[in-house]
């Protein structure tokens, strides 16, 4: 299931980046830029997680966050231009899981997504993928077949886990490498393709057929059940 982010935050520009890099690392966005749109917007889209500014018009962030707290558990990453030790130990003490200083990568920002759904376990069944014949078990890095269950390198887990939590789509090798270790370097990016052929041989039929993994020539990759 693909997980929704909330990006509460007054700068345009910064919604806009936030955007952008969520969602090539394969998340539904959905955006507010001030206090009372933030609440309203969660209330409606209740998303997997929030990324909240705390200088918001008409409502600021400590008060929507305290807010949020009250009504759910949703993880809630703060962000904020502010240095003050003690404003990032209040947002913590409201409820918030982590507190990003600007100017911040966007890189950054959604590694840190990632770490804290895994941290909180916004889903409890993430731990369990399914597409097709094959389950994917994240506690124990196994692709589950039909015929046999094959153990994977962490980096081997995360590339199929992500290709198979959205069949059908094309994801770039950008995008992979964004989605196993939260950046992307182009220098890197060809290793994508060492470990999708490590991936395709320990996946392959006993006639030597490799299968799941399909290349999008010019593109990347994607995962056919």
């Amino acid at each position: 299931m693909v997980k929704k982010i909330l990006v509460i935050d007054d700068e345009p520009k910064i919604v806009e980046i936030c955007q952008d890099y969520l969602k090539a690392a394969g998340f539904e966005v959905a955006s507010a830029q001030d206090g009372p749109g933030g609440l309203a917007a969660a209330r409606r889209e209740k998303p997997d997680l929030v990324v909240l500014d705390l200088m918001l018009p008409e409502m600021d962030g400590l008060d929507l966050c305290r807010t949020l707290r009250r009504e759910s558990d949703v993880p809630i990453i703060m962000l904020t231009a502010r240095v003050d030790e003690s404003d990032k130990l209040v947002g913590l003490e409201l409820g918030a899981d982590d507190y990003i200083t600007k100017p911040f990568s966007p890189r950054e920002l959604v590694a840190r997504v990632r770490v804290v759904l895994r941290r909180v376990g916004a889903d409890p069944t993430s731990d369990v993928i399914r597409a097709g014949e094959v389950t994917l078990d994240r506690t124990r890095y196994e692709a589950v077949l039909p015929e046999k269950t094959i153990v994977l390198t962490p980096t081997e887990f995360e590339i199929i886990a992500t290709l198979a939590s959205q069949p059908g789509r094309i994801f770039s090798r950008s995008q992979l490498l964004t989605a196993v270790h939260g950046v992307a370097f182009e220098s890197y990016e060809r290793a994508i393709d060492s470990h999708i052929r490590n991936l395709r041989r320990k996946l392959e039929t006993g006639d030597g057929q490799a299968r799941y993994i399909v290349t999008v020539h010019g593109i990347g990759y994607k995962f056919e059940s």
